[in-house]
């Protein structure tokens, strides 16, 4: 507007549930508005205006029915709430003119019904809110400035304010008129001796979300970031900011999270320009998009840079362009040129600054991946592109989503990131030997069909039911040879592998054991070879049709045996700096029980073990969101070791697990591996 100075409009409004504070917090529709024009000039005011709004749902809670005095019947009578905007547009435009004045500002009693009722219902409906709808004027706030005395921002009430102040509250009987009366009086008694307070902090809503690149390196403060989960698979970082209007989102502060396979996993991460945002974000948990809810929770700084924090120099370069709509293309062919992918797009949907407007998406060798972003100067010429989802391109058809600067990030940082180290540094001098198994208990791939597979395992099912479920087969088992598999939650997954001593072992055991009962659940039992066994631990299937490898093509390494220590190999600069010998404690050890003497063994703390277990990730996987909402680290090792709370380990024990973290797939051992 072209000046604020002129005229504030008093603007009341209340909801079908609650309000007060938690005003907006519950979706509920906007069922009363009342407005009143101040002239600051003259210290006058105008006619007082009431109006009701029929809502979709004349359901009125009972908070709303005490307050306002309502019912059902009035409001069927009312004019949905976009006749009654045109309404009061028309109203203070007239009265407007009749005083001789050129603009004005709404001024509201606290942000919430601005931001958390009116944007958010209009966008809803799809209706399109007038200019003065987008700047206006918290009376709180100006209050706070002539009385910082009065008390926190947060906590102002207007009969508090009145109080302060030494003014008696309006006798209006009628709820909404009541209210804008009090307003009015603030005003006017912060115009007059010995404030003379000039109304100058004006709030303004977006009227879009801008997208932007980030930088690993910049500050992003926690007290500014949430976590949205539940959301649909097809949404954009436009959907996103579009469930949060009213709210300022900071550029480029909305993170799409990417799963292990690069694909959208139903979560973001969303930063706003600050914590009163914030806040006010998190009073919109289970608040709806389309059908489905959506959560929201407090994250961190830290989680949100992972996410959308990029070092890239192509990248900054490609994302510099602002205001521009990103597309990603996956399944491309490795040998597509960018003159192919400007001719599979079309004239209809010319590509932003040509070849310039294209990212590649490759491996640290320059090998292609088969995806691509492509930047369009405008929403017209994205949604034609769009229209070519699941076209051919050479042999091959062509995936076409809406994407986000921080999906590009993510994806660029999946696949450019070199394979983990296969070994740990060498341990400190310090360290002092204990027996150790002689056998070691890593997985050693090879066509030999010595393992077997359980497969239908009951959920519940734990290292004890196996080994009773095998009965006297037990005798057969290789040390440390049952490998219970985790699904990326780190729950079970109902299958298992066993390390038998020979082919022949295993043959019987599958024989003898195929469809035997655990629980109230029939087993499975297969015969397969350690190869096999490999791959579906490391990601891939294995069925009638044969093997299937895992995702990653990059080999899974093995980790290192940490009885024997052996020389570690020469190490990339770049992965010695990632990998810093850990800080060991001094071993403890346990004592014995009299009635089952076993060999001392040293073991160390729990956060030992953490830290070893978060140096072991086999593949390259980019690390997937965390699993709870209330997960600072994204490592998801403490769920696992919360697994092992309790259980002693003995050289003779069988077991092992391959857990699956949220940085990707590790082998985590038992207690006695870590000995030195």
């Amino acid at each position: 507007m072209a000046s604020h100075s002129d005229t504030l409009v008093v603007f009341f409004g209340a909801t079908a549930g609650a309000n007060g504070g938690k005003l907006g917090s519950d979706e509920r529709e906007l069922i009363l508005l009342v407005w009143q024009i101040v002239d600051l000039h003259e210290n006058k005011v105008g006619k007082l205006k009431r109006t009701l709004v029929q809502p979709d749902s004349a359901d009125l809670s009972e908070q709303c029915k005490e307050e306002t005095g309502l019912t059902a019947e009035e409001l069927c009578k009312a004019e949905p709430l976009e006749s009654v905007l045109q309404q009061f547009y028309q109203s203070v435009s007239a009265e407007l003119k009749s005083l001789g004045r050129s603009s004005y500002t709404l001024c509201v009693g606290g942000p919430l019904l601005i931001r958390q009722v009116l944007h958010p219902e209009a966008s809803k409906k799809n209706l399109v809110l007038p200019e003065c709808f987008y700047t206006f004027v918290d009376l709180k706030k100006e209050f706070h400035k002539c009385c910082p005395n009065a008390g926190p921002v947060k906590d102002l009430t207007l009969t508090s304010m009145l109080d302060y102040v030494c003014i008696p509250a309006a006798v209006e009987q009628e709820a909404g008129m009541r209210e804008a009366k009090n307003m009015v009086l603030l005003i006017l008694h912060l115009l007059t001796e010995p404030y003379n307070h000039t109304f100058s902090t004006f709030e303004t809503v977006n009227y879009k979300f801008e997208s932007g690149a980030c930088s690993k390196t910049e500050a992003v403060d926690s007290e500014t970031v949430v976590r949205a989960r539940g959301l649909p698979w097809q949404s954009s970082d436009q959907d996103i900011a579009r469930f949060f209007k009213g709210l300022n989102i900071a550029k480029g502060g909305v993170a799409l999270c990417l799963n292990a396979q690069g694909r959208r996993n139903g979560e973001a991460l969303v930063r706003f320009i600050n914590s009163e945002h914030r806040d006010m974000a998190l009073e919109r948990h289970k608040h709806h998009m389309g059908n489905r809810y959506i959560e929201v929770y407090k994250a961190t700084g830290e989680e949100f840079l992972k996410i959308a924090g990029g070092t890239s120099n192509e990248v900054a370069q490609f994302l510099s362009k602002e205001n521009q709509v990103i597309i990603r293309m996956r399944g491309l062919p490795f040998t597509a040129t960018p003159q192919d992918v400007l001719g599979f797009l079309g004239p209809e949907s010319p590509v932003t600054d040509g070849t310039e407007g294209l990212l590649f998406v490759k491996y640290p060798d320059g090998r292609p991946t088969g995806d691509a972003f492509v930047l369009f100067a405008c929403e017209e010429y994205a949604q034609n592109a769009l229209k070519k989802h699941k076209q051919i391109l050479g042999k091959r058809y062509i995936e076409l989503f809406r994407s986000t600067a921080a999906e590009v990030q993510q994806v660029l940082n999946r696949y450019m990131s070199t394979p983990l180290i296969s070994t740990l540094p060498p341990p400190p001098p310090q360290m002092v030997s204990v027996p150790v198994l002689a056998t070691s208990p890593f997985i050693t791939t090879g066509s030999t069909r010595d393992c077997i597979r359980l497969r239908g395992l009951p959920y519940t099912a734990a290292i004890e039911d196996i080994l009773d479920f095998m009965g006297e087969h037990t005798i057969d088992i290789k040390p440390h040879g049952v490998h219970m598999v985790l699904n990326q939650q780190g729950r079970p997954s109902g299958d298992a592998f066993i390390q038998m001593k020979s082919a022949d072992r295993a043959f019987m055991m599958a024989q003898k054991c195929h469809k035997k009962m655990m629980k109230d659940r029939y087993v499975e039992v297969f015969q397969c070879s350690t190869e096999e066994m490999s791959f579906v631990l490391m990601g891939g299937t294995l069925n009638r049709s044969g093997l299937s490898p895992p995702p990653c093509k990059l080999p899974c390494l093995s980790p290192p045996t940490y009885a024997a220590f052996p020389a570690t190999p020469a190490m990339l600069p770049t992965e010695a700096a990632l990998y810093q010998p850990p800080l060991l404690a001094t071993p403890r050890t346990p004592q014995a029980p009299a009635h089952n003497p076993v060999p001392a063994l040293a073991y160390y703390s729990p956060q030992l073990y953490m830290n070893m277990n978060m140096n072991m990730s086999y593949t390259t996987y980019y690390p997937s969101p965390p699993v709870s909402p209330s997960t600072v680290s994204y490592t998801g090792v403490k769920d696992i070791l919360g697994f092992f709370q309790g259980y002693q380990y003995a050289p003779e024990d069988y077991s092992s697990l391959l857990g699956v973290s949220d940085q990707g797939r590790s082998l985590i051992q038992p207690k006695e591996w870590l000995c030195l």
